[in-house]
This record gives structure tokens, C-alpha cells and sequence, in this order.
């Protein structure tokens, strides 16, 4: 661990630097916390930097002072991180021109570009780090042995964010369990989950939500599909909803990524997910209160909430939903309807593959995995513009955040584009690391917490000693 430590011209309250799950307590990565930095690279606002052995796509989470996060360290070589989103179709139109069979073809496709449970030895670890220092406090491993499924090279083995309440952290693994530690690492109970395949073994990633006493859990797999909760103190599963989405036939997707959400809106408390081609909605005891049809087949951005609307990313090619309170049974748009009772408005050309838009002063911010960049009226659904970041922005996977006027946009290179927030684009600066990036970052108080491949950084702008 390398860190610089310099005076600060405020202290953080202890209140303001809490980040309790992926993108925040809210499900929406912004701050007013005026003493955040929008300058950074390996070296510059550096408060600390600690190096995070082995692999993990997780997001760090902050309570008390302590920062969790999780990784999986391979027995090994383990095959190297794949940037963008060609996934293997470039590599399967490479052998069909060498006229090789499909099922030639798939098993060199398997062999370079994925990793198979038969073929790793891993080792699941949660570390608790100094929020101040950056140094570990403890570390535990939770599991080890072969993964009860692979994964794509795009992917890891820890992809799901832990969760705390601020006296526990509660830590999903897909097909691996659920467990529980004390801010000490004290192991509370562990409670397996059963192991169902995921399409092509890209992987898992969807994160669990809290609420009160429950935990909540999606699994959209290729077998049986559930929703789930699970009671904080015991581990013990509270209830089970079973979801028929998605194809039903061979091998086709039934799987999808999307970490769900809890709507705490006027009408009632519900638990939003988004599935193949269908996003379900649940009140807290596993009953279904609507479902809108129209998502894309393979799902992977996360609803939110903010200013009374929920708002939808249908996925790649399919609208940005923003959705009323109180919506019941199917409430899917009729042919060419933008509109109805449920559904406030649609932007149909704005939903993304891989990062979830951020609302921020009125508007959202909609990041494409290629770079392009749009603003929507949050309240009407008008389109404001759409720009690319750059000509060589790169690919994108982490979700972008705000604070400060700026929305900050981090590519898979480690590079972070700095926009200004408003009714007209302006790119302000890009912020280097030069290291790959896959995990959304975490707010905590005055500090930016960025994990990359191998490292994870704090950043803190620098002010004059004393």
C-alpha cells in the first residue's frame, strides 16, 4: 500500500460518508458535498491508493468509517478482462469463415473466452479497509473450491455489491449463498443458494437489496428464475416468488443481470425488477403488483427512483420507462403509445446496454457502452441533446455519477470524461489512470472511492497545509 497524507481544510462528518450498497443508499450515485474532487489520476488528489489482490467487479461500500468490498483470487493464471462489447461474435466470424462446424466453433469460443468451473481454483474473499487510511483492517474468505459456474472474460466471480445496515454486511454471491459478518469479521450464518445455469456461463452479477429485517435477491437464470427474501438476523428465507420471463424454449436467454430496487414511493414500499424482456414489480411479501413488457432480452442497467417517478432502462434498442406510483397488473404501452395511466413518458431511442443513467438537477445523464452521452428532461422525457464524449472515448461499463455541476463518465481504460452538467454539452477534462475499470464507484463524504483491476483508490482534493 503506498498513501500521502496531507491537511484538509474540513472533516467529513462521520453521517455524510455513509454508501451502503451499489450506487448509494438512494440507487443514485450524486453528492452535494462541495469538496469533492474533479481532478484525479494516479497521482494527483491521491489521499491513498491500496492494492485489492485477485479479481472482483463489486463496488466498495462505506459504513463507520470501514470500506467492504469483495474479491476472488485465483489459483493460477486467470484469463485477462475483455474491454468492450464485440463479447466473442468477432472471434465466431473469424472461425465460420474457416469453415469450421458450430460445434468446433463453440468450443474454441469456450476455451479462449470464458472460464469454466472445471478449469479454476478459486477463493472468495470480503476485506475491510480503513476508510481514513486505506488500510486493511481484516480480510475473510467465505468460499473456496471450483465456482458452481463460469464466467466470460467480460465478467468476474464477485460482480454482486455487498449490502450493510451499519451492523452488518450482508455478502451475495450468485449460485454461491448469502453470509453475513460483523464489522468485526465475525461470520454470522451462511445460507447456500442453489446453483442454476446462466446463459452461455457468462456469469452472475445482480446485487441484493435491504429493507428492514429482509434481504432481496433476484436470480434470473436459464432454469428457475425467483425473486427472494431472506430475514437480515437468521439467513432463513422468508419468502420465494418463482418468475416465468424471458424464452422458455432450448437454449435461449432467460438470463439477466439487473440488481433490483426498493421503490419507497407514496403509495407503498415495492421491490422493482427487471428481467429478459419483462420488468415485475413485488410488494415486500412476493406478490406481483404490475409488470411492463418491452425490456431487451438481456438486461443489465438498474431502476431507480427520484423526484416521484421510477425510471426504467429497457436496455439497448428498447425506451426509458418513467413509471408512476401506484401502478397495477400489466401496464405495457399499447403499439405506438408513449403514455398511458402507469406510465408518465418513454424516450424510446435512449435505452443503454450496460451503465444506468444518473438523475442530477432535473435532468438525466444516459451513458451507451460506446460513449455516446444524452440528457433527457427528467420530468417530461424531452431529449435535450446526444453527443459523443469523444472519438476515441473507449467502452463503458461502470455507471456514471454527479456532484458539482459534473457528470463523470469512467471508461473501461481507467479514463474518467468530465462533463458539465446543463442544457448544452461540454466536455471539461478526462482524469487518467490507465488501469482497467469495471466497478462503480463510492461517495463517501469528501471522498471519491475508485476500484480498479488492481487497485482501489481514495481520492480527496488537496488543500494548502497548515
Amino acid at each position: 500500500m503506498r498513501f500521502t497524507v496531507w491537511f484538509l481544510s474540513g472533516v467529513a462528518l462521520l453521517g455524510a460518508a455513509e454508501w451502503p450498497q451499489f450506487r448509494g443508499a438512494e440507487s443514485n450515485p450524486i453528492s452535494a458535498d462541495t469538496r469533492l474532487p474533479d481532478k484525479w489520476s494516479a497521482t494527483e488528489n491521491v489521499e491513498w491508493s491500496t492494492a485489492v489482490p485477485g479479481r472482483g467487479w463489486s463496488s466498495p461500500i462505506v459504513s463507520k468509517g470501514r470500506i467492504f468490498l469483495t474479491t476472488v483470487v485465483t489459483d493460477g493464471e486467470s484469463k485477462k478482462p475483455q474491454t468492450g462489447t464485440e463479447y466473442s461474435n468477432q472471434y465466431v466470424a473469424e472461425l465460420q469463415k474457416q469453415g469450421l462446424d458450430e460445434k468446433e466453433i463453440m468450443a474454441r469460443v469456450m476455451a479462449r473466452d470464458f472460464e469454466l468451473p472445471h478449469e479454476v481454483n478459486l477463493r472468495y474473499f470480503l476485506y475491510c479497509l480503513d476508510l481514513a487510511t486505506g488500510a486493511v483492517r481484516w480480510k475473510r474468505e467465505f468460499h473456496s473450491g471450483h465456482p458452481p459456474g463460469g464466467r466470460h472474460r467480460k465478467n468476474s466471480f464477485t460482480s454482486e455489491t455487498p449490502v450493510t445496515d451499519g451492523s452488518a454486511i450482508y455478502v451475495y454471491t450468485g449460485n454461491v449463498g448469502l453470509h453475513a459478518f460483523d464489522f468485526d469479521g465475525k461470520q454470522l450464518w451462511r445460507t447456500p443458494v442453489e446453483a442454476n445455469p446462466i446463459y452461455l456461463e457468462f456469469g452472475t452479477a445482480a446485487s441484493p437489496v435491504l429493507h428492514g429485517d429482509r434481504i432481496f435477491i433476484v436470480s434470473d437464470n436459464q432454469e428457475r428464475q425467483y425473486a427472494a427474501a431472506f430475514d437480515k438476523r437468521t439467513g432463513k428465507q422468508v419468502w420465494r416468488a418463482n418468475r416465468d420471463i424471458g424464452e422458455t424454449t432450448g437454449s435461449r436467454m432467460r438470463s439477466a443481470w439487473t440488481t433490483p430496487y426498493i421503490w419507497k414511493n407514496k403509495v407503498r414500499t415495492e421491490l422493482v425488477t427487471v428481467g429478459p424482456k419483462t420488468a415485475i414489480s413485488y410488494d415486500l411479501e412476493g406478490k406481483e403488483l404490475w409488470r411492463l413488457n418491452g425490456v431487451a432480452a438481456s438486461p443489465i442497467p438498474s431502476p431507480f427512483a427520484t423526484g416521484g417517478l421510477l425510471y426504467l432502462n429497457g436496455g439497448r434498442g428498447k425506451p426509458l420507462f418513467a413509471i408512476r406510483p401506484g401502478a397495477t397488473g400489466d401496464i405495457t404501452l399499447g403499439e405506438g403509445a408513449r403514455s398511458n395511466v402507469s406510465i408518465a413518458w418513454t424516450e424510446r431511442r435512449s435505452g443503454v446496454y450496460l451503465p444506468t443513467p444518473v438523475a442530477y438537477e432535473g435532468a438525466l445523464y444516459v451513458l451507451g457502452e460506446t460513449g455516446i452521452f444524452s440528457r433527457i428532461d427528467a420530468a417530461t422525457g424531452k431529449l435535450t441533446y446526444r453527443a459523443r464524449l469523444d472519438d476515441n472515448a473507449g467502452s463503458f461499463t461502470v455507471s456514471p455519477w454527479a456532484y458539482n455541476g459534473r457528470i463523470f463518465c469512467l471508461n473501461e481504460d481507467g479514463r474518467t470524461f468530465v462533463v458539465a452538467a446543463g442544457e448544452e454539452f461540454q466536455l471539461l477534462r478526462t482524469n487518467d489512470l490507465d488501469d482497467f475499470s469495471m466497478a462503480s464507484p463510492a461517495i463517501a463524504g469528501d471522498r471519491l472511492l475508485v476500484r480498479t483491476e488492481s487497485t482501489l483508490y481514495s481520492f480527496r482534493t488537496r488543500s494548502a497545509p497548515k
